[in-house]
């Protein structure tokens, strides 16, 4: 039966405790990891989902593949409002799982996010399965340009060399997940005694399937909300992710 923890600071000692004891641990984080740092979750009562940008589409037609092709000029807009936050900075969370990987105690990042805030923490394996806001390129040359070039472009950006259209490197609704990636967060899974999940809901798939892989020793999930897989982990944190990690 999982055990059940909502005090902060006694989740933190419990999950001190646990790292300390492990030898390969991995963490695997969704988007409310990065609430503290100002950035807004899906499916919270003040998410993305929950707001209305548009009296055309839905957030998940603004950031999907066939928007961006049919209607690009209302995806970059959203897409440069919504989705960039160059002003973020990582919180307690981001930096103390950098502080563990430098100090052997964790072997990878699994995230689902892509504002980078887990590299800008330090941490240097980071496995980002829907890409990252700071990569983007030209579908025609391939030429790469940064966020902060993104978000000085207006309407839909071109590339300056070719002329082709700039994409953020960004898994879009109905694109697959890049393959390397999927192949990576599987084998530091499997491998790991310890799988800590947070900020998650766990019902972003492909993504959140890939838990199946663990066989591990210990399965904590930290997040406010319950979650689908409550009852398989040895211990909840029913907490705020910043302070839980804080020790």
């Amino acid at each position: 039966m999982s055990k059940t923890i909502t005090n902060p600071s006694e989740a933190a000692q419990e999950l001190r405790g646990l790292f300390d004891a492990s030898k390969h641990a991995v963490f695997f984080g969704g988007a409310g990891v990065s609430t503290a740092s100002g950035i807004p979750d899906f499916r919270s009562e003040n998410g993305l989902y929950n707001q209305h940008f548009s009296s055309k589409y839905s957030p998940e037609e603004l950031l999907s593949h066939h928007l961006w092709r049919e209607d690009p000029e209302a995806f970059y807009d959203f897409y440069r409002k919504m989705m960039c936050a160059p002003e973020a900075k990582p919180n307690q969370a981001h930096l103390k799982l950098a502080e563990l990987e430098r100090e052997g105690k964790l072997d990878a990042v699994v995230t689902q996010n892509i504002d980078g805030l887990h590299q800008a923490a330090g941490s240097k394996n980071v496995i980002e399965l829907h890409g990252s806001t700071h990569r983007n390129y030209c579908v025609r040359c391939g030429a790469e340009y940064s966020e902060e070039w993104m978000l000085q472009t207006t309407g839909v950006p071109h590339c300056p060399k070719c002329g082709g259209v700039v994409k953020p490197d960004v898994v879009l609704y109905e694109e697959p997940l890049d393959e390397k990636n999927i192949t990576n967060a599987i084998e530091a899974i499997s491998r790991a005694d310890l799988l800590v999940i947070g900020g998650t809901s766990l019902v972003v798939y492909p993504a959140a399937g890939l838990i199946q892989y663990f066989s591990g020793d210990h399965l904590v999930i930290v997040n406010l909300q319950p979650t689908g897989q409550d009852s398989a982990a040895d211990v909840v944190c029913a907490c705020d992710i910043a302070k839980a990690f804080d020790w």
